[in-house]
């Protein structure tokens, strides 16, 4: 029998979107490591050996521990910050340093629902960022890579190439890496997130505030942070 293509071989080109992210089986996020980093998937048997193309862009979302109430005023866990620190543990390292994006999001509150709505609406963001892809895919035609299309396909020297920051931006990224005990995988994610976030700000080039943000995207969440 001819193995089906998975979740990651259905994503393709697409979005995986994982909720609960800890509650998955060790084994299952961990398989993830290679396709992020290959964009192929395989299916071993004892019969056969079949590879999928699997790249997809990975949306993880989870609680900041077990009863999902870490860090709310007023609220404390009966084990302490050892509930955040276990929950929050059963992702591993090297799965976390593959992510480009960590945002941590305070619980939306009922008084939220009532505030204005933000000056920016979503059109206007899907017309920045259409603009900023174009602006990438142009610059990869020019760099003699038409087959790429976004810095999320740019690896390696092509990606320092195209993503190398001004003095004061390099200067920051060196202490952070240093700070931070960046692995290089880490370190080519800030500098794809920062070329990015400058596409976006309509900027040739990469400035220490883009890489500044980029940087404060690779923090784990605080109360591990806190705790450890």
């Amino acid at each position: 029998l001819r193995a089906r293509p998975g979740e990651m071989a259905l994503a393709h080109c697409g979005v995986l979107f994982l909720d609960e992210l800890p509650e998955f089986q060790p084994r299952v996020l961990e398989s993830l490591r290679q396709p992020l980093e290959t964009a192929r998937t395989a299916v071993a048997r004892v019969n056969y050996h079949m590879t999928y193309p699997a790249r997809f862009q990975l949306i993880a979302a989870m609680n900041p521990c077990k009863c999902g109430m870490a860090g709310e005023p007023g609220h404390s866990c009966r084990r302490g910050p050892r509930c955040a620190i276990d929950y929050q543990s059963r992702i591993s390292g090297p799965l976390l340093d593959r992510m480009d994006i960590h945002i941590e999001l305070p619980a939306v509150r009922a008084s939220d629902m009532t505030l204005p709505p933000a000056s920016e609406g979503s059109a206007e963001v899907a017309a920045r960022v259409a603009a900023a892809r174009e602006v990438q895919q142009a610059r990869f035609a020019e760099a003699g890579r038409p087959d790429l299309m976004t810095n999320a396909l740019a690896d390696g020297q092509l990606l320092e190439d195209i993503a190398t920051p001004d003095d004061a931006g390099r200067a920051l990224l060196a202490e952070a890496a240093d700070a931070m005990n960046m692995s290089a995988r880490g370190y080519h994610r800030v500098l794809r997130v920062a070329r990015t976030l400058a596409d976006m700000d309509s900027s040739d080039v990469v400035r220490r505030v883009h890489v500044a943000e980029a940087v404060s995207y690779r923090q784990r969440t605080a109360m591990v942070r806190a705790a450890a």
